[in-house]
């Protein structure tokens, strides 16, 4: 199987740093300056007790690899690109190869599963961090990542078991599971609805009242549609095989939103995280005022260039109580 890893920032440098260090066929589909780094120096992979230069293959583009019909593709980029990426994928590559989402929230899915009719969820659970092009900082040792699969909506296949027994060998846990996505939600609602809060109004906001509100909100939207989500012992369970450690001269900063802030991107995941809930919500009638304010606050962050954790968590309350009562 040759892998191809497009956008590949802190996920997907790091994953494919990892397979192409344990002798898999790999490319990156990179941009910019990290693709301009990669080209020219390599991949510098930060790590528990590493750091090496992986010469690793990266391009811009779908179009510059040579498709021999063995490809699994693994999808790493935020879900505001993945539209592009996919149509960009089809026309190069064409719809039959196989797709693996290994993005947070569950709408990359549904954007794959449109256009290519091998479309994989992939849990993806890895702390790492992109800041410098042609930099990774991965936060786990000796698991890379935690990375199950199955295909989409549910089930499993020969492709997925091969794509989860190689990535087990490259220093990441995988197995195929018919129902991932109740790991996916659940990663969801007990991680990924921390990020804009971390990004917009500090760490420390991440674990107060204004997460419990959220979490909240997301938990009635979950019953009112039927979401069939892990419970917190067993996601507890499965990503427990994540182990934190320091990186020497490293200290993390933030999730992947933070990162992107901090990066000075023009755009945020949120509206495909707390965005999620928010649609969730108006489908089953129930309300998510809280994450309609954490998502027009992202946006104003962005559009306003405000710097990272500048937002207070009352001004944040404020806003969700004016949206709660319709003023």
């Amino acid at each position: 199987m040759r892998y191809v890893i497009y956008g590949a920032g802190a996920i997907g440098a790091g994953v494919g740093a990892r397979l192409h260090q344990h002798g898999f066929d790999v490319t990156l589909i990179a941009r910019g300056a990290h693709l301009e780094a990669m080209r020219r120096d390599g991949l510098r992979l930060r790590a528990p007790g590493e750091d090496v230069r992986v010469p690793v293959k990266a391009v811009g583009h779908p179009s510059e690899i040579a498709w021999r019909g063995d490809e699994a593709v693994i999808l790493t980029m935020k879900t505001q690109d993945t539209v592009s990426a996919l149509e960009d994928l089809r026309a190069a590559a064409g719809s039959g190869v196989p797709v693996f989402c290994a993005q947070n929230g569950l709408e990359n899915e549904r954007l794959a599963a449109r256009r290519f009719a091998r479309t994989y969820a992939m849990l993806i659970h890895m702390p790492s961090t992109f800041i410098t092009p042609g930099e990774v900082i991965v936060q786990s040792a000796p698991v890379t990542a935690l990375m199950d699969a199955g295909r989409y909506p549910s089930g499993t296949d020969e492709v997925v078991e091969t794509v989860c027994a190689d990535l087990s060998q490259a220093a990441c846990v995988a197995q195929a599971d018919p129902n991932v996505l109740r790991l996916k939600y659940a990663k969801l609602l007990y991680v990924n609805l921390g990020n804009a809060i971390q990004a917009i109004c500090g760490p420390e906001a991440a674990a107060g009242d204004l997460a419990r509100m959220l979490r909240a909100e997301a938990d009635a939207a979950f019953a009112a549609n039927g979401i069939d989500c892990a419970t917190p012992a067993e996601w507890n369970a499965r990503a427990g095989v994540i182990t934190p450690r320091e990186v020497e001269g490293f200290q993390r900063g933030g999730g992947s939103t933070w990162q992107s802030l901090v990066r000075g991107a023009t755009s945020v995941e949120t509206d495909y995280l707390n965005g999620e809930i928010a649609l969730l919500a108006t489908l089953g009638g129930t309300a998510a005022p809280t994450h309609r304010a954490i998502q027009d606050l992202s946006a104003s962050v962005v559009r306003e260039g405000i710097a990272p954790g500048s937002i207070s968590v009352a001004e944040v309350m404020a806003l969700a109580q004016e949206y709660g009562t319709g003023v």
